[in-house]
């Protein structure tokens, strides 16, 4: 009997149901001579540092750096019952093969075999590698079973990848943070991507605005305009030289264009365009997805692939049928899909692109929440757009000459709408403004050669150039997926900053940690971040790490690069790194110290005076003022002298303060609590007599 161990319980289901496997149990499924379980993920991580002696259970420096040898493994714990019921599977007699059929890559090898040797497994164990979760693809690969051994250099470049995180991601947090007394997250993904974040806010605020003017001719209903002019004298020069004369069509220069269809959605893509059209974060988008997919209404979301396998071509087309009707947008819309377009199982690796499923297209947007409907509708609307015909289209730029300056005039006339008609039809639907034609989607009015236009009418703008514009979560993914891409080889496995799967937590995790913040759509650095992006080396905020990582890691999956070689490397550089950051400055040791809020301004000296843990103190060390939170005038009143009170107390004299207890009636009262301020050691207070 062979035991089949899929990456999650989602995967196991699709393919039992491909076997035909029916019977439940727990934590596995049986029938047929398989039993079909799954991992749920990570089961089996690298184990903490502290597992590798008491001596790392505290952050000092003498303590780095962390190597271990040998390495350990652990469990995670909110997992453990279902490693127990796979390890016990492995164990039965009448098992007699495993199958792997974790998903079809780096991370999917790294899973299966660390779960195997965790359970002490030596039974064989052959791969299922397949790109698409349609059943026939599921059977052929069953029919195709690899040798498991086939993979041990795709599970070394895997294993090596992990280690070397953890050995960084470590040391280089520990390190950073026991120097400067504050936790400062360090890693190989976060790191570059929290640099790219400060640089362009650091471009941002040192950018100096400029003028410039720009002259309009209106020739024949066609509107041409000049180069930028910095002086604003010379511009209405211009113009009044303009208007005394007469403007001739120096060229025009017609071409005709075509706009392809655009790919399917990656989840780095579908991120993109839901931030960009909804405002979705890059989490919340493949929480909707996730939920979509185990509703069984969308495929597998974590993928890097923008195509279909050739084994799905005939049910992309089926599907696309089936999607006309339900999609409101393309109601009256005919399409002959042209599926050939998103077919090339050549660059699908672990995943096929994100598309609806059957599922969907029979149950159309009922009983979905608002935030799925408008994910399923963007999902839609791309599968759509994605194999209709391309648009066709004719550029024209017209020169003129006028007053002795070139002016330049350019429309575009649409030929065939093609996939555009139904983009159009689905931001139509949207309730935020499509995006406005810009002055070249207008036509042009008919124009010659050698045509003058003897009357012309000028003007003038204004105009000032602008600053790079803040990251967007749509923009950073961007960043992201294409950070060192000229460095990486084209087969890497993994290329820019993180995966798709990893991107969107990667950006949580800044945020959470207090590096970014969100501004709107914008994603700007704090204080701490922007100081952590200095502080750190270059090798440790470049993208060329990550670069240099993937260039051997598709080495040593191919079997002509040395794991140990690599770990070695890796070693070294951690070594170098704790060598070379032994001390700071005692300015770097404060440089993450948390900026006091001033409570108020001191009556006395003006100065900003701060909370303690006893009092609210004047910050000019040579001013006396200070008011102590145990004063006897409050715990008299069983009142707890608050930083709110004493905030009032500083701005106006006088505080509101609800249930003052009164010692001679025995019953509490609301009153005002005046500062009576005599400049002495104490500072007294009274209650203002009511009227």
């Amino acid at each position: 009997m062979r035991l089949v161990i899929a990456e999650k319980p989602s995967v196991a289901a699709a393919l039992a149901a491909a076997l035909g496997v029916k019977n439940k149990k727990d934590g596995y499924m049986e029938g047929g001579g398989y039993l079909i379980s799954w991992c749920v993920g990570h089961l089996v991580e690298l184990a903490e540092a502290a597992a590798y002696g008491e001596q790392y259970k505290k952050w000092s420096y003498d303590s780095l750096p962390i190597l271990p040898q040998p390495w350990q493994y652990t469990v995670f714990k909110d997992r453990q019952k279902q490693f127990k019921i796979l390890k016990d599977l492995m164990c039965r007699s009448d098992i007699s093969e495993v199958v792997n059929a974790c998903d079809a890559g780096r991370e999917g090898e790294l899973i299966f075999r660390l779960v195997y040797h965790a359970a002490g497994c030596d039974k064989p164990f052959s791969r299922l590698w397949i790109s698409s979760m349609e059943k026939s693809a599921i059977k052929k690969g069953f029919a195709e079973l690899k040798p498991g051994e086939a993979y041990d250099a795709l599970y070394a470049s895997a294993l090596c990848r992990a280690k070397a995180d953890w050995i960084i991601g470590i040391n280089a947090t520990r390190l950073f943070s026991v120097l400067h007394g504050k936790t400062l997250n360090v890693g190989r993904v976060q790191t570059p991507t929290l640099k790219m974040l400060a640089d362009r806010d650091a471009a941002i605020t040192s950018f100096k605005k400029e003028t410039y003017h720009i002259v309009r001719l209106d020739v024949g209903g066609a509107e041409a305009a000049s180069a930028r002019i910095s002086d604003a004298a010379d511009a209405e020069a211009l113009k009044t030289a303009c208007e005394a004369s007469q403007a001739v069509c120096v060229s025009l220069k017609k071409e005709k264009k075509t706009a392809l269809p655009p790919k399917l959605f990656d989840l780095t893509s579908l991120q993109r365009e839901a931030n960009r059209v909804y405002g979705f974060t890059a989490k919340q988008t493949l929480d909707y997805a996730q939920s979509l997919y185990e509703k069984r209404f969308l495929t597998y979301p974590r993928t890097d692939s923008n195509y279909l396998t050739e084994d799905m071509a005939q049910t992309a087309t089926d599907l696309v049928a089936a999607l006309l009707p339900v999609l409101p947008f393309m109601q009256g819309a005919e399409l002959t899909p042209e599926i050939g377009r998103v077919i090339n199982s050549a660059k699908v690796s672990d995943h096929h692109a994100i598309i609806p499923t059957a599922a969907f297209a029979g149950n159309g947007f009922d009983r979905l929440p608002e935030s799925e409907k408008k994910l399923m509708s963007l999902v839609c609307c791309k599968l759509l757009c994605a194999v209709a015909a391309p648009q066709e289209y004719e550029t024209v730029t017209a020169a003129f000459d006028c007053g002795g300056k070139p002016f330049t005039a350019k429309g575009k006339t649409i030929l065939i709408a093609g996939w555009k008609d139904i983009d159009a039809r689905f931001r139509a639907t949207l309730k935020a403004k499509p995006d406005e034609d810009s002055a070249e989607d207008v036509a042009l009015p008919e124009l010659s050669e050698g045509q003058i236009f003897e009357t012309v009418t000028a003007s003038v703008s204004e105009h000032y150039t602008t600053p790079p514009k803040p990251y967007t979560e749509d923009s950073l993914l961007s960043a992201m997926e294409n950070a060192g891409k000229e460095d990486m080889p084209e087969d890497a496995e993994r290329q820019g900053l993180g995966t798709p799967a990893t991107r969107a937590a990667m950006i949580e995790k800044l945020l959470s940690a207090g590096f970014v913040e969100r501004k709107g759509k914008s994603l700007v650095p704090t204080k701490d971040g922007i100081n952590l992006a200095v502080i750190l080396p270059d090798m440790l905020k470049s993208p060329l790490l990550t670069a240099e990582w993937e260039t051997r890691l598709t080495e040593i999956a191919k079997g002509s690069d040395d794991p140990q070689s690599f770990m070695q490397g890796i070693e070294d550089m951690t070594r170098e790194l704790v060598k070379q950051y032994s001390h700071i400055t005692e300015d770097g040791k404060k440089l993450f110290a948390p900026e006091k809020e001033a409570v108020g301004i001191c009556p006395r000296c003006k100065s900003p005076v701060y909370e303690g843990k006893k009092n609210f103190y004047c910050s000019d060390r040579s001013c006396r003022f200070v008011m102590w939170k145990n004063d006897k005038f409050f715990e008299s009143r069983r009142t707890v002298f608050s930083k709110k009170i004493a905030a009032a107390l500083l701005k106006d004299g006088k505080a509101k303060v609800k249930g003052l207890y009164s010692e001679r009636t025995g019953k509490t009262y609301d009153g005002t609590v005046l500062l009576c301020d005599t400049g002495e050691k104490y500072v007294n207070y009274r209650i203002e007599q009511r009227k």
